[in-house]
């Protein structure tokens, strides 16, 4: 591949390092461009670790898996009997929560944990602190994705099943076993000397600037506080192909619990950011009537891609120290499967002008605790208004409330054009017409309940 084109990329989008991988019928390659830290220069190299974000959910849903292998628990047990101090406010998932709910993002429970601290015990004291947290929606009835919260219980299961904390047993059961020497659970672990630093961009003018929050709370750990090399990503990647075994052989978990990760799916309801359903940790695509398995994540100012292509006996994974940016990505792996000869990826929605649509249907108020979004009509057009955080605004030097243009791919998807050159096109669901006006608006994975 051209790896002038990722050095042409990386300043347009105000990115200062990206290290790629590919592995493709059994050979691995890396490229690194780029400096790990815009205020030492320091060359970015394949041995730099990056925050993974969210990817930490396939990690945490693996190590699950091993117990579920071992009879120890089922994917449909009633997680109160096992955590029988589990409760929240709604009576009936107290009683029928399951791991598999919290797998593939269908608890509906709000992530109201509050600040449970930064100690072994964190897990636990989530537990404790959502028993009167309601519930976004009903127990099962949508896709509404879980930034911290449901991997978070599944960590505390598992600590109950096995007796040690959650970063001990995951490196006793699943890091060392893979031989994941570069990965790390909690950034009390990261060798600061070989760690990229996040960066934030507000103007192409200024440049990428050093990340003012350097890593997420603790709580966050199953869900997004793993640190890798990109090579430990392949890693990851390379069990789905290789039938759940490391590859010096050893057996981390069974076919039959990729195949259950693989093919116990939902359909995400904006399904053009990411894919059309969501599996037990990764999500589902299809790229030209190939099933590609993925997996994104995001720290405050470090972004993570994992890509598996088992049609192609490829996996490709990328990390960079800035972003996320949609099209850069595409960008660059576009670039990579072309390189391979591999079909790439699925074309953008368009808006398809004939529909006319009732506009008022959409009209309301949807929120949830730190977003509120305000879909409108105006001159026959719908529109979206997002509510910033003031400081946040204010940091990013961006106005309290940003105003977007609604264009109707469909009756229930929408396709959202950036106002801002740093930002990309967005996708929107408004679905459930139960009462003749749309319940819920989905973007980002995120789900938010009509309020008004």
């Amino acid at each position: 591949m051209r790896l002038d084109l990722i050095r042409e990329l990386l300043p347009e989008y105000g990115i200062p390092s990206a290290v790629l991988g590919v592995l493709h019928a059994g050979q691995v390659t890396e490229f690194t461009v780029g400096v790990k830290d815009v205020s030492t220069g320091e060359a970015a190299t394949t041995d730099t670790v990056y925050q993974l974000g969210s990817i930490s959910k396939t990690f945490t849903a693996l190590a699950f898996m091993q117990f579920v292998d071992e009879g120890r628990i089922g994917l449909d047990d009633p997680i109160r009997a096992y955590l029988p101090g589990f409760s929240v406010a709604d009576p009936r998932v107290t009683a029928e929560l399951t791991a598999r709910h919290l797998l593939n993002h269908t608890h509906g429970i709000e992530e109201a944990f509050g600040d449970p601290g930064e100690g072994a015990d964190v897990y636990a004291r989530m537990v404790s602190a959502i028993a009167g947290a309601p519930q976004v929606f009903p127990l099962g009835e949508t896709h509404g994705y879980s930034t911290a919260l449901g991997y978070a219980l599944l960590a505390r299961l598992m600590e109950v099943l096995d007796g040690r904390s959650w970063d001990d047993l995951v490196r006793e059961r699943l890091l060392t076993p893979m031989g994941l020497s570069d990965t790390s659970t909690w950034h009390a672990q990261v060798d600061p000397a070989r760690a990229a630093t996040g960066h934030l961009l507000r103007s192409l003018d200024e440049g990428p600037i050093v990340t003012p929050i350097p890593h997420l709370p603790r709580s966050y750990g199953p869900a997004g506080n793993f640190t890798a090399t990109v090579r430990d990503l392949l890693a990851v990647g390379r069990l789905f192909l290789d039938d759940g075994k490391a590859p010096d052989g050893t057996r981390i978990v069974s076919p039959a619990a990729l195949r259950e990760m693989t093919s116990s799916r939902v359909p995400i309801p904006d399904p053009y950011m990411f894919g059309p359903e969501w599996a037990l940790g990764l999500i589902v695509c299809d790229w030209s009537g190939h099933t590609v398995y993925a997996t994104d994540g995001s720290t405050i100012g470090q972004n993570a891609r994992l890509r598996i292509l088992p049609d192609h006996d490829t996996i490709i994974a990328m990390v960079t120290n800035g972003g996320p940016r949609e099209t850069f990505y595409q960008k660059v792996f576009q670039e990579i499967l072309s390189t391979l000869g591999i079909p790439g990826l699925p074309a953008p929605p368009k808006p398809n002008p004939a529909l006319a649509l009732d506009l008022s249907r959409y009209e309301g108020v949807y929120e949830r605790p730190g977003t509120r979004y305000v879909v409108h009509a105006e001159a026959g057009r719908l529109h979206l208004t997002l509510g910033l955080d003031p400081m946040q605004a204010q940091f990013l030097g961006k106005p309290d409330h940003l105003r977007y243009d609604l264009l109707p791919i469909s009756e229930t998807h929408f396709l959202m054009p950036p106002t801002d050159p740093l930002e990309d096109p967005q996708t929107v669901a408004l679905y459930d017409f139960r009462d003749g006006r749309a319940h819920y608006l989905h973007t980002n994975s995120r789900v938010h309940p009509r309020t008004d």
